[in-house]
């Protein structure tokens, strides 16, 4: 049965006005679930306005009031996680296990916007010049919008949402349409945990939704992850408007495997990087750099560890083991990841493993793709130069170090690498050659805690502000810095005009 999904603006479910729908699809059956209603631009400054109007008071309210608030969220995400991953593996099909730890990952945001009240402490300096104090202060931008990817339609919003009502910021989530009834859910939420109305909504929509947040007055910030090609668009339309803006973008993150790693841990760390939720993650690893003699031998590892995975329903509960990877998100997308397979093979790739070959456990409507291993990739073929967000692994071989940071550095996205290697010094030598944003050693998704920032270089990143941690804190605020003096009547100083420039005396 198909159910009618709307926005959501001053704490209930708004329809709009607009007749403009998109099916909802669940990826395990291909069974349309969901009609969503997008926005028109009349429906879009609704929502927006109902944010405006929520800001003012809002950011006016007590920090102590607003830590209630989000340990109360808090609390209710922890206890009820479970219904959100099943809203995620219904719409979007990573399997649970993934739903649920995309979840936590959120929820580790949560709790860092808990002690937000720390992070917004000024600084306060006294007798500067006589007389005169000085103190700085932080203060919330207003409406702030938020536009989200289908990957993690919970986890991305939380890298944001959280700092952003915390610090005093009324918000516009516009998720996407493939899966977005988990913005719904964590409205709802919300207001459960007592956030006033109009604090968080939720607006639905496509690129006239997008352009709405882009281009209304009122909205002050921009935060977006997406496609390389969207965020710059995002970066260009909004900064022309003066907003501030943090667009994280594409990937291709690259993997190195030195030749004395442990070659089982980066076995198991490619194919869990690889094609952990069907390889659609902005961290996920899509080339392996094999150097040296090791090769062939980590190739046979890898083949033989994705055999062996079963791919299924990730929503089917029973005495079977879960399934290890779920759908594509879309037809299309299914469709698209499996030309790119036929095209490395075209161009000269070996195809080790072949996910067009796949037999899953679950509905054959489903948007199936199984893991994939190309052999000999190189960086001419289209396997390698494009961001294909599924689960293939491609393998580039290369003789030396020197020619695996060349490779990295070379390639116009800067998001997350990993190296694997039992050589100290040649770790802490990578992490300082390569001009990429998060790096792991020995870890293959480098996806920081929340108290770090979040986000890569070059074509990764379009804006100079990182998502959470720090530097979301100082995203979702702006400083003032306010110079006081009050004249004492028992040592009042002198008057008289001087037009000279203030010295400090």
């Amino acid at each position: 049965m198909s159910t009618t999904i709307a926005h959501w603006a001053s704490g209930a479910s708004y329809a709009g006005s607009g007749d403009r729908r998109a099916d909802v699809t669940n990826p395990a059956t291909g069974e349309v679930t969901g009609s969503l209603l997008l926005a028109t631009r009349e429906d879009a400054d609704a929502v927006i306005a109902a944010a405006t109007a929520a800001a003012p008071e809002w950011g006016r309210t007590s920090l102590a009031r607003r830590t209630q608030v989000l340990f109360a969220f808090r609390e209710l995400l922890n206890s009820r996680r479970e219904e959100l991953a099943a809203i995620i593996t219904a719409e979007h099909g990573k399997v649970l296990s993934d739903a649920l730890g995309e979840i936590a990952r959120g929820q580790e945001v949560v709790e860092f916007a808990c002690g937000l009240s720390h992070l917004l402490k000024g600084g306060h300096s006294e007798g500067v010049s006589t007389g005169v104090d000085v103190h700085s202060k932080r203060d919330p931008l207003g409406v702030v919008g938020i536009i989200s990817p289908f990957n993690f339609p919970a986890m991305v919003p939380m890298w944001f949402f959280p700092i952003a009502i915390a610090a005093g910021n009324a918000v516009v989530l516009k998720p996407s349409e493939k899966d977005p009834s988990a913005a719904l859910w964590l409205a709802r939420l919300w207001q459960e945990a007592g956030l006033p109305d109009g604090v968080f909504n939720v607006l639905q929509g496509d690129k006239v939704a997008v352009d709405a947040l882009l281009q209304s007055p009122d909205v002050q910030a921009i935060s977006f992850v997406g496609s390389t090609p969207v965020a710059e668009y995002v970066y260009s339309e909004a900064t022309q408007r003066g907003k501030r803006v943090q667009a994280l973008g594409g990937a291709k993150n690259h993997m190195v495997v030195l030749p004395d790693a442990d070659l089982d841990l980066a076995a198991d760390s490619a194919v869990n990087a690889g094609y952990g939720s069907a390889g659609e993650r902005c961290m996920a690893i899509s080339v392996l750099v094999a150097v040296g003699p090791v090769a062939d031998d980590l190739v046979a590892r890898i083949a033989d560890r994705t055999r062996g995975l079963v791919i299924g329903d990730g929503g089917e509960t029973g005495e079977e083991k879960e399934a290890d990877m779920g759908p594509l998100v879309t037809r299309e997308h299914r469709d698209r990841v499996a030309s790119f397979v036929e095209s490395g093979e075209q161009e000269g790739a070996k195809v080790v493993v072949d996910g067009r070959e796949v037999r899953p456990r679950g509905a054959q409507d489903g948007f199936w793709l199984g893991p994939t291993l190309l052999d000999h990739v190189t960086p001419e073929m289209g396997v390698y130069t494009e961001e294909i967000f599924g689960p293939v692994l491609s393998v580039v071989r290369v003789e030396t170090y020197e020619e695996a940071v060349a490779l990295v550095n070379a390639n116009p996205y800067g998001n997350g690498t990993a190296v694997f290697t039992n050589d100290g010094g040649a770790a802490r030598r990578y992490e300082a050659d390569v001009q990429v944003g998060m790096i792991g050693v020995n870890v293959p998704v480098p996806v920081p805690v929340a108290s770090y920032s979040f986000g890569g270089w070059k074509r990764s990143l379009f804006g100079d502000t990182h998502a959470h941690g720090t530097e979301g804190v100082h995203f979702f605020t702006r400083g003032k810095v306010v110079t006081t003096r009050w004249v004492d009547p028992a040592n009042r100083p002198q008057g008289g005009l001087e037009l000279g420039f203030p010295r400090n005396v």
